[in-house]
């Protein structure tokens, strides 16, 4: 069971497990980030793990991630672009969020791997640190507290249903 696999990590590695889980996205822990929150806001409600020290280390692993990926978009941007720039895939991400903009930022946030490889783009398309900053954070903030008190008051029947 996924609580099982996560108090391991947690045996393991502490709080940190989270901030890693997080700030190393799909590249991290083998349990979706949304099945990882949850099951952190069950430990905390439950009084297993201290919820402000979990939740903190959540926000923090994935305001990390985002920001890690905005530089690294800023960074290698001509090189990325260059390659990324025959790809439809690449094409199609670059006109939703040259169409939808600050929307796109947004919705990205709450869709699985997305929310670690938009803000990689947005590096590439050139969008200002402040910009950037203010909309992504806003929206991490919300989607961490969305799902952590969601987690906290449904999370064993969430569990239940996004379990395969």
């Amino acid at each position: 069971m996924v609580i099982n696999t996560i108090l391991e990590f947690l045996h393991h590695y502490g709080y940190l497990f989270f901030f890693i889980a997080f700030s190393l996205g799909p590249f991290g822990v083998p349990i979706p980030n949304e099945i990882t929150i949850l099951t952190a806001a069950i430990l905390s409600h439950s009084g297993v793990i201290n919820s402000w020290l979990t939740y903190f280390c959540i926000l923090l692993g994935l305001l990390t991630a985002v920001t890690l990926f905005y530089w690294a978009g800023k960074l290698f941007g001509p090189t990325l672009n260059k390659k990324l720039h025959k790809n439809k895939h690449y094409k199609q991400a670059e006109n939703i969020l040259n169409r939808n903009g600050n929307n796109a930022i947004c919705i990205g946030m709450f869709i699985p791997v997305v929310r670690y490889f938009l803000p990689l783009l947005i590096g590439l398309s050139g969008v200002e640190y402040k910009k950037f900053a203010l909309i992504s954070y806003s929206s991490a903030i919300f989607w961490t507290i969305l799902l952590f008190t969601l987690g906290t008051f449904f999370g064993e029947h969430l569990l239940s249903v996004l379990s395969f």
